[in-house]
Order: C-alpha cells, then structure tokens, then sequence
C-alpha cells in the first residue's frame, strides 16, 4: 500500500438530421460507419448554443451514426485538429454559439494494430495474465502521432505473441499506465482482460484503498529546505504549448498529489542539487517534472521543465558535467519501485529497478565532485 496515500484519510458527418425514422430503423441497431479523413465544417444551430463543444460534435456524429466517441474528439481537439470560429479549439469545454463555424480535421486512419516489431525488452515478471517491464529511456510506450512504431507496444505484440488472449476483444497490450519516452523504469501491462480490469482499477485508485506503490528516483536542482513534503497543485495542458503540462486553477485541471523525501544531498562544484524519492498518490502527465519545477526544483536535465536551469551547468563539477552531458535530452527520472496485489492471483508483488547506467554514472560523478571533504550529506 502506498505510505504516503495511507497518511491521507463527429463530418459532412455534420449534416441535419432526419426527423422520421421508420419502424424497422427504430428496431434495427445503428451501424457506424468509420470516419471519412478530411476536413469538415458545420454552423451552429439555435438548439446547440451553449452546448459543450465535445458534447456537440459528438451529438452530431451519433445522429449521422458515424464512429467518432467523444474520446476521440477530445484528442483530435488536444491536436489541434479543431477549430470553432476559425480559432484552434484548446478546450473540449469550451462553450459554443449559435452562428459559429465548426471545421473538424480527421487524418487518416492508421492500422487498427500495431504491428509487431522485435525489440529488446528486459521482462522483470511474466505470467499468463500480465508481464513487468524495466522500460530504458527513448522508448515510447505506445503508438501517437509521430510513433508509430518503434513502441513498448509493437514490442510487447512480437514478445507475448499468441498469449495476448484479448483486451476489448482485440490481441493487443493492456496499458494501465505509461512512463514518459525520456523516462526509464518499472511498467506493468496486462495480457488479459481479467487482468486488464484489476489492474485499471488499481491504478485509478492510486494507492488510496487499494495495494499499489509507485516511486521514482529524481536527481535535481538545488538543495531541497525541508527532509519531506507533498505538492498538491492542480495540472492541464499549458495554454500555450500543447506539448507541456502547467500547474492550473482552471475548471479543466486535474487535481494532482506528489509526495517527495530528500535521500541525499550533493554540492557539485558550486552547485546545491539533491536526489528525491517521490510517490505519486495521483497519475498526471508530467506530474513529478511539473510538481518539483513548480516547488523550485526542476530535474536535471529536463529541457521542457528545466530550460531555464540550463546555464547553471557551467557551476557543476567537471564529472557532475560530463555526467549531465551523457544524459542528452533525458530527464533524470528513474521508476524504480512498483508493487501490487496480482488482480487474478491475489498475490502481493513488489519489484524494484536499480538505477540504469547513466544515472548510476551520474550518482557516481554527484558523489565524485562532492569529494572526501563532507560536502555530500545524507539525508535519512
């Protein structure tokens, strides 16, 4: 159980709608037709005005029986793939006005499987039911624009092969929950839809009632004032770059717990920076980067969060540089920890990830720079 959560108690699809259906329509079921890809455009009508604009396009997809779920609306409105009175629509809330313009961008349709591709994966655990990743930074869990293959996925349907017996009815990897491209660690996918269920029940419960534990290892900026704390602080998508996440009070933000603890503390040449162990007691985008830039510690070498720490590199100690150099473009993120209770078996599970070679490189050269002179101080 997590420690930490214990403490706290659719286009010419537009078109109108007929108004008369005939008896054996009425009797038959719909069948939805798949998205015609291109660009489609409609007015708001009186009866729409006020409407949210997922709830709308939605409405308007279900009445032409086109297979467009407001799910898939709301990502086609994240990519930018929709616009209401000629401006991109940012916000699937948004409200809409009778007279406004709606055009809907749908690409073309990509494979309904991911093909299978032989990657190397380091399997942690595997059993009928579902298998545990040690996932290395640069790898995409699953298929997006832009990743289309190359993925956790496409590896795990070459790995597991004939004993996916289905989630949703289709082979395919069950993801309960991802880890950033950039970050490395410990991922559990489910093989079956029985352990499909549990496993997303678990992770919607974050720990609460339920036995999970996640943790992470960060390494970051600056010397951290107190041994522990927890940042409760709401994210959404930053308003204007949809690539990043930003602390928010607006009606749309999730709200979002990281509980963190001080392990160690280095001073690299001039330069204040410690190691944080941190638990999540809710599953955002970003969270961990967001929550500890947005406290005043960015991770090392995050250049989405961190960018403005980046001429601070000049202050580190020459192996701390070369170690942070080593590192590209791959925040200093580690999942290290993951433990549950097997959704089939019942049995608790508890897997632990050492740190890959190049964080444990830079710990080494934290420590090397710190020197024999007691400038390294531990934490616990």
């Amino acid at each position: 159980m997590n420690q930490f959560a214990k403490r706290r108690h659719q286009m010419g699809l537009f078109g109108p709608v007929e108004a008369e259906e005939t008896e054996l329509q009425k009797a038959a079921p719909a069948l939805l037709a798949t998205p015609e890809a291109g660009i489609c455009a409609y007015e708001i009508e009186a009866e729409e005005n006020g409407q949210r604009l997922d709830r709308v396009l939605a409405a308007r997809a279900e009445a032409a029986q086109i297979a467009l779920s407001r799910t898939r609306i709301r990502t086609l409105i994240e990519d930018n793939r929709v616009t209401l009175a000629g401006k991109p629509a940012t916000d699937p809330g948004q409200k809409v006005k009778t007279g406004q313009t709606v055009t809907i961008d749908i690409p073309e349709a990509a494979p309904a499987e991911p093909q299978a591709e032989n990657i190397p994966l380091d399997v942690v655990f595997e059993d009928e039911h579902l298998i545990v990743i040690d996932k290395p930074a640069g790898l995409v869990v699953h298929p997006a624009s832009g990743h289309e293959s190359g993925t956790l996925v496409n590896a795990l349907i070459a790995h597991c092969g004939a004993s996916l017996s289905g989630i949703g009815g289709v082979k395919r990897p069950g993801i309960v929950h991802r880890i950033d491209k950039d970050t490395s660690g410990l991922l559990v996918v489910a093989k079956t839809d029985a352990a499909h269920q549990g496993l997303s029940a678990l992770f919607a419960d974050h720990g609460r009632t339920l036995s999970l534990t996640r943790e992470y290892v960060a390494f970051v900026w600056g010397r951290m004032e107190r041994r522990s704390g927890m940042v409760e602080a709401a994210l959404a998508r930053h308003p204007h770059n949809r690539e990043k996440m930003a602390v928010s009070r607006s009606d749309r933000a999730r709200d979002a717990i990281t509980h963190w603890q001080a392990e160690e503390f280095f001073t690299s040449g001039t330069a204040p920076l410690t190691r944080v162990a941190c638990q999540l007691e809710t599953g955002r985008t970003h969270q961990i980067r967001v929550h500890l830039a947005h406290i005043g510690h960015p991770l090392l070498a995050d250049s989405v969060y961190g960018s403005g720490f980046k001429t601070k590199a000049h202050h580190l100690g020459p192996q701390t540089r070369a170690a942070l150099a080593a590192l590209g473009s791959r925040q200093a993120l580690h999942a290290r920890r993951l433990g549950f209770e097997h959704p089939v078996t019942g049995e608790e599970l508890l897997f632990e990830s050492p740190l890959p070679a190049d964080l444990a490189a830079l710990a080494l050269a934290l420590q090397a720079d710190a020197g024999a002179d007691g400038r390294k101080l531990t934490a616990k």
